[in-house]
Order: C-alpha cells, then sequence, then structure tokens
C-alpha cells in the first residue's frame, strides 16, 4: 500500500487527501495547528466555475488568461475549467451547501474581470469556511490519519527521492510520497489577508530540498483590506454587488487606471488604491457600498458585516476605509499538471504550488477552484504511481550582492516592512537592490531563528530574486522603472546562490 504524507489541511490538500485514501493509499495528513486552520477557512467571495447554460468553459477561460496578462500555461486553464464543474458536484457530494436563488438555482456572484455571474457561494461570504467544514469532516469519516499542531521542518530526500517529511522536534514520517499543501506566504509582508501560518513552509522546504520554483515576483495584493484594526479581507464580491471606490474628494478614482473600474483585474484596482491614498498623504481609500443598502449587506455578508460593526462602523451608512494587502502567491513549486514536481516523489498542489494556471494575476475565486482540481488530480496520480516526468530546468547566473552594513537588526517584523517597501505593489530597481543587500545581510548572520522566520527569509529572498530579474511590468509585478510588456523574461539575474 503507498504511504502517502500530505502537509496541509485546506481545499488542495484535504481533496488530495481524500482522493488519494479512495484509491487505495495510507494517508496520513499533517497540518501545524488545527485541521481547520488554513486559508480556504477565510475565504469569502466563493468558488469560479461553469455551472449554468449561460456560461462557458471558453468563456472562463478566456477571463482567466485575460486576468493573468497572457502568461497562463494554456494547458492548466484548459484543466481548471474543464475540470471544474466536476469539482462543484463532488464539494456538493461531499456535504457543502450553495447557496441558491429563489427558483432554486444557485446565486452565482460577478466579480472582478468576469464576463458573467458564475461564482457560487456559501453562507453568503462563508463559502471557505462551508467548504473547510465539509472537507474536514469527509476525512474524519474516512479514518484519515490527522497530525495536528505540526510544523514541517523539511522533507526527507534519500537516493535523489522523496522518502518522507520531518517534523519541528526530529520526529520523522517516513513515506513513498509527499504532497505539499501548505499555502502562501502573505507573512512576507506588513499588511496581509493572510492568517499568521502563511509563512510560506512547504515552498521553503521544496527549496532547500533542491525543487524547482517559479513566477515568485507575482504576489497579488488584494485591493480592499479593512485599514481599521487587524487587516480584514473585503470580498471582491462587494464590489461585484455595485461598491465602489471614492477618495477623500467623493470621486471614483480607479475609471483613472482602467475603463472597467472597480471591477478591473485586482492587481490594476490594488495599484489605483496605492496611487490615491499616496496622493491623500497615505490616508486609506474608501470602499461605498451604502448604495446596496443595510439587509442586503448583512444577508449577503454576514461575515464581513460582523467585522465592520465590530469596529464601530456602518457600512450602511458611511463609506469604509481600505487599503491594498498582500493576498495571493501565484507563484510557488513548478509542478506539471499532475502534482508532480521536479523532484521525484513530491507533489504540491493549491497555492504552493505553481502549474502556470494563474499567470501573472489571478483571476478572482479561481484559487479555491485550483485546490480542488490539482489536488483531486494528485490525489489520483499519487495513487496511480505513473512513471515521473521530465523537467527542464531553467539555466541561471549568479548575481553577487554584497551585504548592507547598515542592515536593521532582523525580525519577522522588520522583513516584512521591507518587503512592502521596496517588494510590494510597486517595485524599482534600486529598491529592489537595497532589499536584496539587507537580505544578504541578514542570510550571513549566524543569529538562530524559528523554523517560519527562516522560511521567510528563504522566501523573501527568492522574491527579491524574481522581481530583479524580470525587468518589465505585467501583471501583478510592476516595475515603475520599465515599460509595461507582456512579454515571459527568463531569469537574467539572481543573487548569490
Amino acid at each position: 500500500m503507498t504511504a502517502v504524507v500530505v502537509v496541509g489541511s485546506g481545499i488542495a490538500g484535504l481533496t488530495a487527501a481524500l482522493h488519494a485514501s479512495e484509491n487505495g493509499c495510507r494517508v496520513t495528513v499533517v497540518t501545524k495547528g488545527a485541521l481547520p486552520d488554513t486559508n480556504t477557512r477565510w475565504a469569502q467571495g466563493g468558488i469560479a466555475a461553469v455551472t449554468s447554460a449561460a456560461d462557458t468553459v471558453a468563456s472562463h477561460a478566456a477571463d482567466t488568461i485575460t486576468a493573468g496578462a497572457g502568461l497562463n500555461d494554456p494547458a492548466a486553464v484548459d484543466v481548471l475549467v474543464g475540470d471544474g464543474p466536476e469539482r462543484i458536484a463532488e464539494l456538493l457530494a461531499r456535504g457543502v451547501v450553495f447557496d441558491r436563488a429563489a427558483d432554486g438555482d444557485f446565486s452565482r456572484g460577478l466579480e472582478a474581470a468576469h464576463a458573467v455571474p458564475r461564482v457560487l457561494h456559501a453562507g453568503g461570504d462563508a463559502t471557505g469556511a462551508a467548504i473547510q467544514a465539509a472537507l474536514g469532516a469527509s476525512v474524519r469519516a474516512a479514518g484519515i490519519e490527522v497530525r495536528e499542531h505540526a510544523l514541517l521542518r523539511d522533507v526527507v530526500v534519500m537516493d535523489g527521492r522523496i522518502s518522507g517529511i520531518e517534523l519541528d522536534g526530529g520526529e520523522r514520517l517516513d513515506a513513498d510520497a509527499v504532497i505539499l499543501a501548505t499555502g502562501g506566504a502573505g507573512q512576507l509582508y506588513a499588511h496581509t489577508t493572510n492568517p499568521l501560518g502563511a509563512t510560506g513552509d512547504g515552498v521553503a522546504a521544496a527549496l532547500r530540498a533542491g525543487a524547482a520554483v517559479d513566477d515568485l515576483e507575482f504576489v497579488q495584493f488584494h485591493p480592499t483590506a479593512l485599514a481599521d484594526g487587524i487587516p480584514f479581507l473585503v470580498s471582491e464580491a462587494v464590489r461585484g454587488e455595485g461598491a465602489v471606490l471614492i477618495d477623500d474628494a467623493g470621486r471614483r478614482f480607479v475609471f483613472d487606471s482602467h475603463p472597467d473600474g472597480e471591477l478591473a483585474p485586482r492587481d490594476v484596482v490594488a495599484r489605483a488604491n496605492a496611487r490615491a491614498m499616496a496622493a491623500q498623504g497615505g490616508r486609506p481609500v474608501r470602499l461605498d457600498a451604502t448604495a446596496i443598502g443595510r439587509e442586503r449587506l448583512a444577508q449577503r455578508f454576514p461575515t464581513i458585516d460582523a467585522a465592520v460593526h465590530e469596529r464601530g462602523l456602518d457600512w450602511g451608512r458611511d463609506p469604509i476605509p481600505v487599503t491594498p494587502a498582500a493576498h495571493y502567491l501565484m507563484g510557488g513549486i513548478v509542478t506539471d499538471l499532475d502534482g508532480r514536481t521536479t523532484l521525484p516523489g513530491l507533489y504540491a498542489v493549491g497555492e504552493t504550488a505553481r502549474t502556470g494556471v494563474h499567470g501573472a494575476n489571478r483571476l478572482a475565486s479561481n484559487s479555491l477552484l485550483e485546490g480542488a482540481v490539482f489536488g483531486a488530480r494528485a490525489g489520483d496520480a499519487v495513487a496511480r504511481g505513473d512513471a515521473w516526468p521530465a523537467f527542464s530546468a531553467r539555466t541561471v547566473r549568479c548575481l553577487d550582492v554584497a551585504p548592507a552594513v547598515d542592515a536593521p537588526p532582523f525580525s519577522r517584523r522588520a522583513l516584512q516592512q521591507l518587503m512592502w517597501a521596496e517588494a510590494g505593489l510597486e517595485r524599482e530597481a534600486t529598491g529592489l537592490r537595497r532589499a536584496a543587500a539587507v537580505l544578504a545581510a541578514w542570510n550571513a548572520e549566524p543569529a538562530p531563528r524559528s523554523i517560519e522566520e527562516a522560511n521567510l527569509l528563504l522566501l523573501a529572498t527568492h522574491v527579491v530574486t524574481a522581481a530583479l530579474a524580470r525587468t518589465t511590468s505585467v501583471g501583478a509585478h510592476f516595475r515603475s522603472d520599465a515599460e509595461s510588456s507582456a512579454s515571459r523574461l527568463d531569469l537574467q539575474e539572481v543573487l548569490a546562490c
């Protein structure tokens, strides 16, 4: 019997675990917190898929590629949108109750850069929580072993192949295959919609083991996080319902950047928000949802409504302050369409993986779909035990970077502030090189760090590397010192490696 360890318990990891188990594998799920403590649980907007006669997979694919600035892998996009309806049916069978309209059909939301309403939601704005609960119950019912509060230290490689994982504390779990589904790395930045555990553990472990990564320069910043207290995501779906963004003068400024205004791709809206904030002394812009009305806001967005009111705000009466925040990592561990990486026996799925499906910018509500689609494919593939594919690795040359002599003392907060300032919504060569020098100084320090801090430092170094190498602007990667270009560049320079 094939022994499989799945690291991570969001939609991608649990879907992979269920498929592997249902195909005869002995599966252990390992998660650093409790089983429900995932990015999936916080997903508000919904899951995009073709579920009506008014929609087509061709339209969904076209929207995905447009949002991704044309850098998507077309084969990966075809798999995502083509498998989508089947994965929705599977979620329904596992107990997810999506919201319905009065006629009994799905209630479908419209989100930015979608041609038609195709986003299914559950509990109004609690889609991720509903999916997380249903999949968690399915895993428990299937008798799959779950190891909670177990932090991944590294993947174990023997004779060029994965043989298991090592946990914090030194415990080793042997396995024939490991599926990494540890989510993204929002904690690289001072402002993020991600929970505290989003420290890129899987990507960092894969890097240390020698697996290939790509597209780490493509970090998506969500345009609207509440700018009052701890950042809290205000879903794209709120703008889909008719909310608008205004500056201090009450002007809808996003149309200056894109003809679709508030429903333009996320990277466009996020940068428009940042520029409007800079023009008014750094004060947050405002999301005006008053036209939607108190009753509809409470009914359609109960989770956000509660968070808004907890902060003493009344968004049914007054516009609320919002700011961009790091939200999603488009890059990650390079995989094929079945989740296999460049390291035999190692799979990656969900936000941890780089399938190429998102290109330079993820289309809203494609993330849950990605987890369901590619999680299922990886779980099926690990059970089949197919021959490992050959990958072509890109050749890069190294650029030595002198450590900054004036680097501040290392801390997670210092790293987050550095990344926000120099490798955030807008980047340019001088700032990126300064960040590279500071990171080089921190990397040269012998000081002991926690696993999560070491992971963040490693990922920050690679994000800055990739951002330096891509000298033109495309999608979520915006170089203020370059002309826009949708062409894909080979890596031209990397930091000291």
